[in-house]
């Protein structure tokens, strides 16, 4: 279930206090993709071991979160850093 547009609206990063909008599909799927592999932490070190179903990113491309069945998970431990 995709995240409104009008709760788009008022979500911001919790670390940055940017705008969020929807991750792309393909780049969800390559995200998922380097998860199956191991390569992606959150920014508290733990490894992100279940894929995306869906995912917001921050204004500057750098801090992603995950939705898990249509609820934004926007704490900061749990940002994925892009870099």
């Amino acid at each position: 279930m995709p995240v409104s547009e009008k709760l788009l609206e008022i979500l911001q990063c919790p670390r940055t206090k940017q705008n969020l909008k929807t991750l792309e599909p393909e780049k969800v799927v390559r995200i998922n993709e380097e998860i199956g592999k191991g390569n992606v932490k959150y920014y508290d070190g733990s490894p992100v071991e279940d894929p995306l179903d869906e995912a917001l990113i921050t204004e500057d491309r750098k801090v992603i979160y995950r939705v898990d069945e249509g609820i934004p998970i926007l704490m900061i431990d749990k940002g994925i850093p892009t870099e």
